[in-house]
C-alpha cells in the first residue's frame, strides 16, 4: 500500500508536462491511498485532522497558508514557484510588457501579496491607517449610486492609490461607532460599526446622499483549488435542502455569467465569481492589463494622460496569460492546514456546541470534489484535486445576514444583505499568519465573538443560541473555531 506523508513527500507523482497550456496528468500506477496519511513524525493522521484530503499539510507556522500541497513536485513545483514569485513580487510602473511592470496608473495594491500576505489577509489599513493606506490599501472600495448605478468617472471600484505623478481617484476614510452589549451572564462585548466617507475625489465630488460605499478586506487564500473543484451538483443539492424554517434559514445559489457561460458562483464574499479572478485581480487591483482585460482600468479618465506624461506606454499587455495561469496554479496548489488539538476536551466540547447552535446548517463541515479536479485559466488540469473529501465548513450558498450587514451592493443574484457562507478552514491560524483577528467582509469584527454576534437574519437563531451559553461553553466554541 502506498502512503502519502504530508511534509516529507514520500509519494512520487509523475505527470506529462507538454508545452504551455497542456494538460498535467497523474500516473495511474502512482495513485495514492488518501485513507493513509501520515503526520510529519510518521504517525497516522486522524481523519478529523484532514481538512482537504491529500492536500492537507501539517504546518501551523506563519507559512501555514503559503505552503504547497505535497503532490506539488517536478515541473508542477517549478510552475508553482514561478506563480508564487509573480504573486509575491511588487510590480512597478514600467511599461511595454517589461517583466514585473504594468502597475497603475491607478491601483489598490502593488502585488497580490500586498493584500494577501502569506496568502492570507494583510492587516486592514482601515484599522492601521483609518482608511486608505500609504502606497497600498489592503482592501477594495466599491462605490455606487443609491439606485445601484455606477459613476461614469469611476466605475465600480474606487482606486485610492496611483503611481508618481498621477492622481488617485479618491481616498477612503473610516470612522467607527461602538456599541457595548452584554451576555446574560453579564460579560460584555462591543460591536464596531464602520462609517465611510471619500475625500480627494479626482473629478467632481460625489454628494454623500447619492453614494453607497462598501469595503472588502482580502479573503484568506485557503483551499482555493478545492473550492474550484467542488461538485456543483452537491452545492445545488444543499441549496435544495437548505430550508429550516424553525431557524429562519434558507440558502440559495448565486449564478454568474463569465466568458459567456452561466455558472455557479463559488468564490468571493457573495459567491459572485466562478473562478479565482486572477485576471480580474491583475486588472482591477493592480491596473495590469492582460488578455482578458486589455483596457486600462482608468480608460478615458484624466489618469491616462497623466500616466503618459510620466512615461507610461499603453501599446501592449502588461502580463502574459502564461504568467497568470502560473499564479492560478500556485493558488490552487496550496496546501490546506490540518486541524489542531482535535482531541482536546475543550475543543471537542466546542464542536458539540457548534452543532447544537446549528452553525453547521450553513457552515457545512464536509463536501466533495468532482473526480477530474480543476482546469486552470489557460487549460492546464490539476487532477490531484479530484475525488477528495474536504472540510471547508461552508455550504457556499447565499444567506440573508440581516440589516446590520446589509451593504446595499448587488453581486449577481446576491442582494445587499446576502453573503456567501465564509469557509472556516484555516481561520484558527489567521492570527499566526497575519498577526490579527479582524473578521467579516470589512474587518469590523475584531475577534471570533464579535464575528458571531454580528450574525443576523438567517444567522440570528445561531447567534442567540451562542449568546445563551455560559461563558465556559462560549469559550469552548471559540476554541473549536481556533482548531480549524
Amino acid at each position: 500500500m502506498k502512503t502519502f506523508s504530508p511534509g516529507s513527500r514520500t509519494i512520487r507523482f509523475c505527470f506529462l508536462a507538454a508545452l504551455y497550456g497542456a494538460v498535467l496528468y497523474s500516473c495511474e500506477s502512482d495513485s495514492f491511498d488518501d485513507t493513509v496519511i501520515l503526520r510529519p513524525d510518521g504517525s497516522l493522521a486522524r481523519p478529523e485532522e484532514l481538512s482537504a484530503g491529500t492536500a492537507t499539510i501539517f504546518n501551523s507556522s506563519p507559512k501555514a497558508y503559503d505552503t504547497p500541497a505535497d503532490w506539488v513536485t517536478g515541473t508542477l513545483e517549478s510552475r508553482f514557484n514561478t506563480g508564487n514569485m509573480l504573486y509575491d513580487n511588487a510590480r512597478n510602473s514600467s511599461s511595454g510588457g517589461n517583466y514585473g511592470g504594468g502597475l497603475g496608473p491607478v491601483y489598490a495594491g502593488y502585488s497580490c501579496a500586498s493584500c494577501h500576505h502569506n496568502a492570507g489577509r494583510t492587516k486592514p489599513t482601515l484599522w492601521t491607517d483609518g482608511g486608505s493606506g500609504t502606497g497600498f490599501s489592503s482592501m477594495l472600495v466599491y462605490i455606487t449610486r443609491r439606485n445601484g448605478a455606477f459613476f461614469p468617472d469611476y466605475g465600480r471600484v474606487l482606486h485610492d492609490q496611483s503611481i508618481y505623478g498621477v492622481k488617485a481617484e479618491g481616498k477612503l476614510k473610516v470612522d467607527y461607532t461602538y456599541r457595548t452589549e452584554y451576555f446574560p451572564d453579564g460579560e460584555s462585548y462591543t460591536l464596531c460599526t464602520p462609517h465611510y466617507s471619500v475625500t480627494e475625489w479626482y473629478a467632481d465630488s460625489i454628494r454623500p446622499e447619492d453614494l453607497f460605499v462598501t469595503v472588502r478586506i482580502p479573503l484568506r487564500h485557503v483551499g482555493m483549488g478545492q473550492i474550484m473543484a467542488l461538485d456543483a451538483t452537491e452545492i445545488e443539492a444543499l441549496a435544495a435542502r437548505s430550508n429550516y424554517p424553525e431557524y429562519g434559514i434558507s440558502g440559495r445559489c448565486n449564478y454568474v455569467t463569465e466568458r459567456g457561460i452561466r455558472q455557479l458562483g463559488l468564490s468571493g464574499n457573495k459567491a459572485q465569481h466562478a473562478d479565482l479572478t486572477v485576471e480580474l485581480g491583475f486588472s482591477s487591483d493592480m491596473g495590469t492589463t492582460n488578455s482578458r482585460y486589455p483596457e486600462e482600468i482608468c480608460e478615458g479618465q484624466l489618469q491616462m494622460s497623466q500616466g503618459s506624461m510620466m512615461g507610461l506606454l499603453y501599446d501592449r499587455l502588461d502580463v502574459s496569460t502564461e504568467d497568470m495561469e502560473n499564479v492560478d496554479l500556485y493558488m490552487q496548489s496550496l496546501g490546506v492546514p490540518a486541524r489542531r488539538n482535535v482531541t482536546h476536551p475543550q475543543v471537542k466540547r466546542g464542536e458539540e456546541l457548534f452543532y447544537r447552535s446549528k452553525c453547521h446548517l450553513c457552515h457545512t463541515p464536509t463536501l466533495h470534489t468532482r473526480k477530474r479536479g480543476t482546469v486552470l485559466l489557460a487549460g492546464s488540469q490539476l487532477p490531484w484535486l479530484g475525488g477528495q473529501t474536504v472540510h471547508p465548513y461552508s455550504d457556499f450558498l447565499l444567506h440573508d445576514m440581516g440589516e446590520g450587514l446589509n451593504d446595499n451592493y448587488v453581486s449577481g443574484l446576491a442582494r445587499g444583505n446576502e453573503w456567501r457562507t465564509t469557509p472556516l478552514w484555516g481561520i484558527g491560524l489567521q492570527e499566526t499568519v497575519n498577526g490579527h483577528t479582524y473578521f467579516l467582509h470589512d474587518g469590523r469584527a475584531r475577534n471570533f465573538t464579535e464575528a458571531i454576534m454580528w450574525h443576523g437574519g438567517e444567522g440570528e437563531a445561531s447567534k442567540n443560541l451562542f449568546k445563551k451559553l455560559p461563558k465556559a461553553d462560549r469559550n469552548a466554541l471559540v476554541a473549536f473555531l481556533k482548531s480549524l
